[in-house]
């Protein structure tokens, strides 16, 4: 079992892999010197890309199917499993909607978020764990794959909605389009961030470990203290440290939010926040003025149908993975349809914040650049039920 478990993680690293490269050349493919070559250059380049994207996606199926294999269930119950499972449909939700529109540019959007979402998850601990007993269920594999297909259908429409703003606003004089737009930027970059100052503390060993009070008000100390991988920019409730000689807190939470998560969070965005500088430093331009060369072949109506047609696919299956399958399960493990918990709560307010793109997109005539912002704002909802829901406020759902 240890040997499939090894070639599992092989093979999501060889998908990671292919991913990036294909990313490449889908940047080949619109990196054209003139319209007659661009058809061309557009199909073979694009050939390339499309084809090492599927080979990548067969290789990430297969970590997926070893992995269950190994433990004897679907992998999706933890942060590691659900996160690269999200990121292995956001890259399945791509191959279809590129065959169908052929459009290059949306590979250059599309992959590197999938990179990212995967390399976000390789942080997370792998180990194969058996499930708690709440997640005994057939129910896992029906509303937690469902709810996260849903979802990367749905980030489709986010790389879509993010070509049509970096293609349409001009960045020659300063807007509130120009600041938002680099605030999304600055936001991925943070990603980036993260997943770079967590590597290198890693690499490092770092620990500091915390005896600390829980939110029912018991001590957890000794092996059940918590512990930080980076410096403690922010402690436990009532946290002393085990190891004194470590970074002391600033500051310390209550016992509602998790402190590591926390910290690591703000860790994230202060290395993002230099890489950003550096970047404007090293360039003189906005990011979104640095992308705007490769979005300036494509055409706006194309890509909002795209990121529409996304919405409309996506919704759906969001709907019955994420609430109407979520709230079956829950009657039947907790008794109760409904509890109110960080994690439903927030599957509730992407729900409706979908639900009025739509009905704005039909009924208002929201089209163009009005519905692409809608499109990223929808995102950032996914992903702050992803990050700062699962990891920072405690909840029902605080196994995951």
């Amino acid at each position: 079992m240890n040997q499939l478990l090894s070639i599992s993680s092989n093979l999501l690293f060889v998908a990671f892999v292919l991913y990036l490269i294909g990313t490449f050349f889908f940047g080949g493919a619109i990196r054209t010197d003139s319209k007659k070559t661009e058809g061309r250059a557009m199909n073979r380049w694009g050939l390339i890309g499309i084809t090492i994207s599927i080979i990548g996606f067969v290789c990430q199926l297969g970590y997926f199917i070893a992995r269950w294999i190994v433990s004897g269930h679907a992998p999706v119950s933890n942060m590691y499993e659900f996160t690269t499972f999200f990121g292995m449909m956001l890259v399945a939700a791509f191959i279809i909607i590129y065959l169908i529109y052929k459009t290059a540019v949306l590979g250059v959007f599309a992959l590197p978020v999938a990179l990212l979402v995967i390399a976000y998850a390789s942080l997370f601990p792998r180990e194969v764990n058996p499930l708690v007993p709440s997640l005994v269920s057939y129910w896992l594999h029906i509303h937690v794959t469902t709810a996260a297909t849903g979802e990367a259908i749905l980030a489709i429409s986010f790389a879509a909605g993010l070509i049509y703003l970096v293609k349409s606003i001009n960045q020659t004089k300063k807007s509130k389009s120009t600041f938002w737009l680099e605030f999304v930027m600055f936001i991925l970059i943070s990603v980036v961030g993260f997943i770079i100052i967590t590597s290198i503390f890693h690499a490092t060993n770092y620990s500091a470990k915390f005896d600390w009070v829980n939110k029912e008000g018991v001590e957890q100390a000794g092996k059940q203290g918590m512990t930080f991988e980076l410096p403690a920019i922010v402690g436990p409730h009532e946290g002393k440290m085990q190891n004194p000689d470590q970074f002391k807190p600033l500051f310390y939470v209550p016992a509602l939010i998790n402190a590591v998560k926390l910290n690591t969070v703000i860790w994230s965005v202060f290395t993002g926040i230099i890489l950003y500088i550096l970047i404007r430093l090293i360039t003189r331009k906005r990011i979104g003025a640095l992308l705007q060369p490769l979005v300036k072949n494509i055409k706006l109506d194309l890509v909002d149908e795209i990121s529409y047609r996304s919405v409309i696919i996506g919704f759906p299956v969001f709907t019955l993975g994420a609430l109407i399958f979520a709230m079956i399960w829950a009657q039947e493990a907790w008794g109760k349809a409904w509890s109110w918990d960080p994690k439903e709560v927030w599957a509730l307010i992407t729900w409706l914040f979908y639900a009025a793109f739509l009905h704005l997109r039909l009924s208002k005539g929201w089209h163009g650049s009005k519905s692409a912002w809608l499109a990223v704002i929808g995102f950032a909802i996914i992903m702050f039920n992803l990050i700062a829901v699962n990891l920072v406020i405690a909840g029902l759902h605080s196994y995951a």
